[in-house]
């Protein structure tokens, strides 16, 4: 068993592995939505979505006092997955069935909020994105050089991270659908472009060994490629199964085991064993 494990010690299972995990959760997430509409019904769905938000928000107080830097992760990214789905997806409906507006308009709505937030972000002297830092020592816009010794969390970190990444891509769509159509021209473009920038992270991130890089890495490379997934649902060339529990329950089950698998593989690596099995390699090539 031992040997075999190992297998997920290396690139580029290392990688690729994240990115299905990140991939298919975020399918999850959209049936966690359903589940709770159907379970809950529309009297009381508001209410679980709201207690879904706070346990996202105990798994992101456990995961900023955790020492273990891939617990510590995981812990942020589904904290930020339960927060986006019950505190603001369930708020835009919500206040959508109050005012009877289409939910798309209030998610447009938010676009001046993010771009305001985002710029903290954006400038941030800590920040190790390389989204950012690419336009940092491009443009000549950084602000300084990191703080040396600076301690980060990376439970917080990627919460906020996958929030931003869900949050921009959602508006991206919405409002390529509302304003070009979804079978303009430029919704094939964008449709083409960011599908080829996930296929060249994804290239990128198969060559991780370390494990909580790579989970970090393919957080936003999965949610890129999810957005091209997104397109492909809204042309009907695929069928989204993540919306219909009732149909694929047996399929859905499957899929969250093998999630939940991956997930304590990815977590109980043994510390160090990314990093000799690294060393290992470099010597003998």
């Amino acid at each position: 068993m031992k040997s075999v494990l190992k297998i997920f010690y290396r690139p580029p299972f290392i990688g690729v592995l994240a990115f299905l995990l990140v991939f298919i959760s975020q399918g999850l997430g959209h049936t966690l939505w359903m589940l709770v509409s159907m379970i809950f019904g529309h009297d009381y769905q508001y209410l679980a979505a709201f207690i879904l938000g706070l346990i996202g928000l105990f798994l992101l107080f456990v995961g900023m006092k955790k020492e273990n830097e891939v617990a510590a992760t995981w812990l942020g990214y589904f904290a930020a997955v339960l927060m986006w789905t019950g505190w603001v997806e369930y708020s835009f409906h919500f206040y959508s069935d109050l005012s009877e507006t289409e939910v798309r308009f209030f998610m447009q709505s938010t676009t001046g909020i993010m771009m305001v937030t985002l710029s903290y972000f954006f400038f941030n002297k800590e920040t190790r994105c390389n989204f950012f830092k690419w336009f940092h020592r491009n443009l000549r816009l950084s602000t300084g050089k990191p703080t040396s010794g600076y301690k980060r969390n990376y439970a917080a970190i990627t919460a906020m991270e996958t929030i931003y990444v869900m949050w921009f891509f959602y508006i991206i769509l919405y409002l390529l659908y509302e304003f070009a159509g979804d079978r303009s021209p430029v919704t094939y473009t964008f449709f083409f472009f960011n599908s080829i920038w996930a296929l060249f992270l994804l290239f990128r991130l198969a060559k991780f060994w370390n494990v909580t890089r790579a989970v970090r890495y393919a957080i936003p490379t999965a949610l890129i490629a999810f957005a091209s997934y997104e397109i492909l649902l809204r042309w009907d060339i695929l069928s989204e199964i993540w919306l219909y529990p009732k149909e694929y329950v047996f399929e859905l089950i499957l899929i969250s085991a093998a999630i939940s698998f991956g997930i304590l593989i990815a977590v109980f690596t043994p510390e160090g064993e990314k990093e000799r099995l690294a060393r290992a390699s470099n010597k003998n090539g």
